[in-house]
């Protein structure tokens, strides 16, 4: 009878463990609901809210600067001819006089582009924080928000956007805070521009890169060498993962013709 009753009292025991800990379960559960859940089937955090409404601008925004040369809008370059199209090459590298190396553009050029970045995108984030928090007061929620801009931050393999900002919901008696969102862009734009400053530091010490001898060491890059009518060279740099292309011009130690 005795070992009867101990057995049905640790039973007992079991179950109300177990009820416990379902609890606590559940209460985290639909706790998570009130901090991660993003109202209009947007995504299951904030973060996936804002990396759904900035994907597409700051997408565009990596692609002009891979074509452009490190510019979204360059403010010094050539037109050239690809594939009977008229574009526009930003010049990394340039000296106007013949024989002489050419002068490096952009000394700082990974700094460069994340400005250019963030400046294409500056109305854009904002913009985007402040859709995040109409759609959840849309939802019920009271939301007391504070954005102070943010930071472009270029890294091997992505690109980080980083805010300056923060959110607190509440709803049914229950608060959660975030604050600083993060979202990464996928991309090797930061691996090809490494390439690009490589290939235009040789140019102002060596008047030549040896391309060829580079995709040997590192057959990722595949390098392609144009020279134009005026004596500049288009340098084109793919990479094979991604297939992303940078694109930029340079003139240096021009021989004028008739030497």
């Amino acid at each position: 009878m005795g070992c009867g009753t101990k057995k049905g009292q640790i039973t007992v025991f079991i179950i109300v463990g177990i009820i416990l800990v379902s609890s606590v379960i559940l209460f985290f559960v639909f706790r998570s609901d009130l901090i991660l859940q993003i109202p209009g089937g947007k995504g299951t955090s904030t973060n996936a809210f804002l990396s759904s409404c900035l994907e597409d601008d700051a997408r565009a925004s990596v692609n002009s600067i891979l074509k452009n040369g490190g510019y979204v809008e360059s403010p010094f370059y050539a037109s050239f001819k690809f594939d009977k199209e008229i574009e526009k090459i930003s010049y990394l590298c340039y000296n106007q006089e013949d024989y002489l190396p050419c002068v490096n553009q952009q000394p700082a050029l990974l700094s460069r582009i994340e400005d250019e970045i963030k400046k294409s995108l500056k109305d854009k984030v904002e913009n985007c924080f402040s859709d995040m928090t109409r759609s959840f007061e849309d939802e019920g929620y009271e939301v007391s928000s504070d954005y102070n801009g943010f930071e472009v931050i270029l890294e091997p393999k992505k690109i980080l956007i980083r805010t300056d900002s923060d959110a607190t919901l509440t709803k049914a008696e229950e608060s959660s805070r975030q604050e600083n969102f993060e979202i990464t862009i996928l991309t090797r734009l930061y691996e090809l521009t490494n390439v690009a400053q490589e290939i235009v530091n040789k140019e102002t010490t060596n008047c030549d890169f040896a391309y060829r001898g580079y995709e040997l060491f590192y057959p990722q890059f595949e390098i392609e060498k144009i020279q134009t009518e005026d004596s500049s060279d288009i340098y084109k740099i793919k990479h094979e993962d991604t297939g992303e292309e940078f694109r930029f011009a340079v003139r240096g130690c021009v021989i004028p013709p008739g030497i």
